[in-house]
């Protein structure tokens, strides 16, 4: 299973093979721990027990601002041969498919990534031993109260000769930290567009589809509640968006976009859709709080081109139907004067010849 990825290629290639995070967890052996296993390498991470407990699967920490917490890893060697690892600390992210990930050694953190500092940057063990790694949280004065995500990560590399690159090997435990302060969760919905699919070949309902973004602009990670409604003018012929995806617990400053597809639209020439976000907030137990709503509605267009085509050629029929009829009444005037001049005329040639 990957549990980290590098956001960009390079010639060092990050395998993962199995990991514990905060919600996404995976367990091998007691809790709180994660192996990864590899051919002949094989090692395995977990909490330390400590005052902070003994089945940890992350961990979690609320730290004021300008406050320390010490803490440990548990590194266990299940191979048969040494181990060699380096240890250091990221900061967190989710990625495009949903899932929580960290930043690669060389990408730059600012957070967890940079305030987590273990008391090694590297660790041996010996097979069959396990080697406690303390590491310290450090929280500037200056930090700003909210929700941080990352982890403190074991890795080891090695060369594939086949290949000619460097294998990465990646183990960590994921960190939550809350800095002490104001809590002030807020979502705004960004981007928001209709668009509509159509039914070409019948005069009926077609397919719309909703798309916008969801901006986690507050200082907590959130998850969301989604609806989206299409109706026409008026609010008529209104059809609901079935089946909107749950969204990922987005980090502070993470943006997600959402497309929804909305069956059963009518074409009703202007379409209007509305949205409803509604923020879920997650505390370290897992129990969650719905807030406040954010609402947002935009429009645009459903054009029903083949009910348009067939009033054109109505009105196309009509209108030639009024040009024919008029044609020929003015030729059934034109041709009944001109018997009428006929008549008079033959009228008068009858008089002059009459007259002697």
């Amino acid at each position: 299973m990957r549990l980290f990825a590098p956001r960009s290629a390079a010639r060092t290639v990050v395998a993962v093979v199995t990991g514990a995070l905060a919600l996404l967890t995976v367990l091998a052996g007691p809790a709180g721990s994660a192996v990864a296993a590899d051919d002949d390498v094989t090692w395995a991470v977990r909490t330390a027990s400590n005052s902070f407990g003994s089945e940890r699967t992350s961990f979690v920490y609320t730290v004021d601002p300008g406050g320390t917490v010490e803490d440990a890893l548990v590194v266990t060697n299940r191979g048969t041969e040494p181990l060699r690892l380096g240890v250091y600390a990221a900061d967190g992210y989710t990625t495009d498919a949903g899932q929580f990930d960290l930043l690669v050694k060389d990408q730059p953190s600012s957070g967890v990534g940079v305030w987590v500092a273990a008391s090694s940057d590297a660790v041996s063990v010996a097979p069959g031993s396990s080697r406690t790694v303390p590491f310290s949280v450090h929280v500037p004065d200056d930090a700003t109260p909210g929700d941080y995500a990352g982890g403190i990560v074991t890795t080891l590399t090695q060369a594939d000769d086949a290949q000619q690159v460097n294998v990465d090997r990646r183990l960590g435990i994921r960190v939550a930290l809350r800095v002490a302060g104001t809590l002030a969760p807020s979502l705004a919905v960004e981007n928001l567009h209709v668009s509509y699919g159509g039914s070409a070949p019948s005069l009926g309902a077609g397919d719309a589809t909703v798309t916008y973004t969801i901006h986690n602009t507050g200082n907590a990670i959130v998850s969301a509640q989604q609806s989206a409604t299409v109706t026409g003018p008026f609010g008529w012929f209104a059809a609901t968006g079935a089946n909107v995806r749950t969204p990922p617990r987005l980090l502070p400053g993470e943006r997600w976009t959402v497309s929804v597809p909305v069956r059963d639209v009518t074409p009703a020439v202007r379409l209007h859709a509305s949205v409803a976000v509604t923020p879920v907030l997650v505390d370290a137990s897992g129990s969650t709080t719905a807030l406040a709503p954010v609402e947002a509605s935009t429009d645009g267009w459903a054009v029903p081109w083949l009910l348009l085509l067939l009033v054109v050629v109505v009105i196309v029929a009509v209108v030639t139907a009024v040009v024919v009829g008029r044609r020929r009444r003015r030729s059934r005037r034109a041709d009944e004067e001109a018997r009428i001049q006929q008549a008079v005329a033959e009228a008068l040639r009858e008089r002059e010849t009459a007259t002697p």
